[in-house]
């Protein structure tokens, strides 16, 4: 999927692909600097929180370094039946921006379209997972105190200004699970200076670091944190283990008699590490993947007009003859050899109007793209959906 976020983020990192990722700190500034409000103003993110009911920690509020009670900015609106919703006080959570406060929204790409569209886009990018959580600092508040992260982080400076420190790792290649806990912070400063609009760095995992605006006076800062969880060899042993329970020997109890031996049990797990290689582990990881939430296509609601590639990673199209294999999400489709351009175009993650596909691959397209939403692989192209589309993603036959 071709996307001005991936482009800006390469462009200002000086990298060519994501082969990048994890080596070490960088950091650069977009080329169009007005793709950071096509990605996310502070005014949109504030609706997000007033139009939906959010729960704490996925939304959270900080002032003067310490957390808010959420029952400061918290309301529960009751229905006539009398069910509560929790709802953001948006009276109160104004107040608190306005004395200066930082609030916190995690997993944005699970109720933004444009979040959403930019997440699969870096996830069929990177192969790896991706989230994204939205940071609006407002006045001279404060951020979190110097912590490190599990996991590789790609920041985007998309409104107003904050100073941050960034320094070295106390521990290489720190895990969330781990046999140290790493509190010890290190003393290596890498970079300390002021993010601002059209910024963009890259954190790799265990890099300590910190992000305020104390002392800064009035003003705002609105800055997103691209998530991407990498696999490591952790992550493959972990994987391994539930392959395992496939033998019969490693399903036995274990023998604590003083004359048991363990050879068979070691000879099995060698075997079973030189059967499965993290190759193996790595191919399988993005086709058991389970499907995205979609707006689900009924033809009782309108006619089909357009659609998106919606999986989570790039499907797999494989040409066998006179037929062609698509895997994706778990899910092997075998279609006629005669559908392979409709389902490059259907399939590019690139939103796809259906009259104009006919025009240039056949009208078969629009056969095909009913397969593909049958089995969730595609997505109807609701006007909210597409709103993440746009002055983002072309379509994919503009």
């Amino acid at each position: 999927m071709e996307h001005q976020l991936i482009n800006a983020i390469e462009a200002a990192l000086g990298w060519n692909g994501p082969g990048e990722l994890g080596k070490g700190f960088v950091r650069g500034r977009m080329g169009d600097v007005g793709l950071a409000a096509r990605i996310l103003t502070p005014n949109r993110l504030l609706d997000i929180a007033m139009r939906r009911s959010l729960n704490r920690p996925q939304f959270r509020c900080f002032q003067k370094g310490e957390e808010v009670h959420p029952a400061i900015y918290y309301t529960d609106v009751v229905s006539p039946r009398g069910q509560s919703i929790p709802t953001v006080n948006m009276r109160s959570l104004g107040r608190l921006l306005g004395e200066g406060a930082t609030l916190i929204l995690d997993q944005l790409n699970v109720f933004d379209p444009t979040m959403e569209v930019a997440c699969r886009a870096l996830q069929w990018w990177s192969h790896e997972r991706v989230q994204v959580n939205a940071y609006l600092t407002t006045n001279d508040a404060s951020g979190f105190p110097l912590h490190w992260d599990d996991h590789d982080v790609v920041i985007v400076q998309l409104a107003g200004e904050k100073e941050w420190e960034v320094r070295g790792t106390s521990r290489a290649a720190p895990l969330y699970r781990d046999a140290d806990p790493n509190t010890t912070p290190s003393e290596e400063i890498v970079w300390s200076g002021v993010m601002r609009t059209g910024d963009i760095m890259h954190i790799p995992r265990g890099h300590w670091h910190r992000a305020t605006r104390a002392g800064s006076g009035s003003g705002k800062s609105l800055h997103v944190t691209f998530g991407i969880t990498q696999r490591t060899g952790a992550s493959w042993l972990a994987w391994m283990a539930d392959w395992c329970r496939e033998q019969e020997i490693f399903r036995r109890d274990l023998d604590r008699s003083p004359e048991a031996s363990s050879e068979a049990l070691k000879e099995a797990a060698l075997q079973l590490v030189s059967e499965r290689t993290p190759a193996d582990f790595l191919a399988v990881y993005e086709q058991q993947t389970t499907l995205p939430r979609h707006v689900p296509y009924l033809d009782i609601l309108g006619p089909l007009e357009a659609a998106v590639c919606t999986t989570r990673f790039r499907p797999e199209i494989k040409e066998r003859g006179g037929t062609v294999d698509v895997l994706a999400s778990g899910k092997k489709l075998t279609l006629a050899s005669k559908a392979l351009p409709a389902l490059r175009l259907l399939l590019s993650g690139q939103p796809v109007p259906l009259d104009q596909a006919a025009a240039t691959v056949g009208a078969e397209v629009v056969e095909v793209a009913e397969i593909l939403l049958k089995e969730e692989i595609c997505a109807t192209l609701t006007p909210e959906l597409s709103s993440g589309y746009i002055g983002l993603v072309t379509n994919a036959v503009s």
